[in-house]
């Protein structure tokens, strides 16, 4: 299957034809079906969809303004590289926000809410254990958004969806690092273990080093997929120093 080629043929039900594009085009790029770089061909993916291109073009246009797409003049429509600067200020973003989120959490959370965060960890283990690299990523994703939940605070959640599109290819990149989903899980098991003793300081602390380290093999990635970044001078310093 090309990556031009639909997911299904039928097109869900309550959803515009430009919205249901859109969200295989996300999918696809943020699980780097399609590759940082590769060319985004306009007319394949409406023949694919079974639309017109008017509806493809609306989803590229709202794909490159979420830094997804470059649209660029003469040249050609393509998938964004991950952008450093992008990467750098969402990191600093979603860590404050998931330190709110797990200091409500340890004060709300629900013994059943524990327990399905415990189960999610399970699910992580299994996947690891599988080499299951997508289904470990939607543990990883239920996870966060559980603890928002259990929190009160779904909103921040969605919120936090909006601003992580680069850092979620980065970190699909890191998972097949030796050693990176049991540490994933390890982490997660501290955050749970916090929320679970109610202590709210530990909690923020173990979510914050959680968030903040995915940088740590940010020159490793880069080394091995040089060409699925757009670099600057001044954020590669910023990060490898």
């Amino acid at each position: 299957m090309s990556n031009d080629e639909p997911r299904s043929g039928r097109m869900p039900r309550g959803r515009t034809a430009a919205e249901a594009v859109y969200l295989a085009l996300r999918d696809d790029i943020v699980s780097l079906a399609r590759k940082p770089g590769s060319q985004v061909n306009e007319k394949a993916i409406a023949l694919a969809h079974g639309v017109s291109r008017t509806p493809v073009r609306e989803a590229i246009l709202r794909l490159a303004g979420e830094g997804l797409i470059d649209v660029v003049s003469k040249a050609g429509t393509y998938v964004s590289r991950i952008r450093l600067s992008a990467l750098a200020e969402t990191i600093v973003v979603r860590k404050a926000l998931e330190e709110v989120t797990v200091r409500a959490a340890v004060a709300h959370a629900t013994p059943s809410q524990i327990i399905e965060m415990r189960a999610l960890l399970t699910r992580q283990a299994e996947a690891s254990e599988a080499g299951d690299q997508g289904a470990f990523h939607l543990a990883d994703e239920a996870f966060h958004e559980t603890i928002a939940r259990a929190g009160g605070f779904p909103g921040i959640w969605a919120l936090v969806q909006t601003v992580k599109l680069q850092v979620d290819r980065y970190r699909r990149l890191t998972l097949p690092q030796p050693g990176r989903m049991a540490l994933v899980i390890r982490e997660h098991k501290l955050v749970l273990d916090a929320i679970e003793a109610r202590d709210a300081d530990a909690a923020a602390e173990a979510m914050g080093r959680h968030i903040a380290g995915l940088d740590v093999n940010l020159a490793e990635i880069r080394r091995i997929n040089p060409n699925h970044f757009e670099e600057d001078v001044a954020t590669i310093q910023r990060f490898v120093a």
